[in-house]
């Protein structure tokens, strides 16, 4: 059963936007922080935002400034907004969710590329 569902990888040149949205499924309770982590070609995953369930919000600090996680409680999504994308974004981005009980949940990834 697939949980979490990433959208909007694709090819965007270097300065460009991009939006990811991910889907989480109305099955997993009680969520505290949803994020969105990225793991580039031969290096390793790291947490790119997270937004807690209070609102805190967490960046990578190379993408402060240009990136903006949001989430929809209602709707059960969260979103990142990448802006003055640079091709070092290039990665597969995951979805992630944490449960009140630690329960984390990923998604199947979504890649997408910057080109220069």
């Amino acid at each position: 059963q697939v949980q979490l569902v990433e959208s909007g990888g694709g090819l965007v040149q270097a300065g460009g936007s991009l939006r990811l949205s991910c889907a989480v499924a109305t099955s997993i309770f009680s969520i505290t922080t949803m994020g969105w982590s990225r793991q580039a070609t031969g290096k390793q995953r790291e947490l790119v935002a997270a937004i807690s369930g209070g609102g805190t919000i967490n960046y990578l600090d190379s993408v402060k400034g240009r990136f903006t996680i949001s989430r929809d409680n209602a709707k059960n999504t969260v979103d990142l907004q990448m802006n003055s994308l640079k091709p070092e974004d290039t990665a597969v981005y995951y979805c992630n969710v944490r449960t009140i009980i630690g329960a984390i949940y990923w998604g199947h990834g979504t890649q997408f590329t910057v080109s220069s």
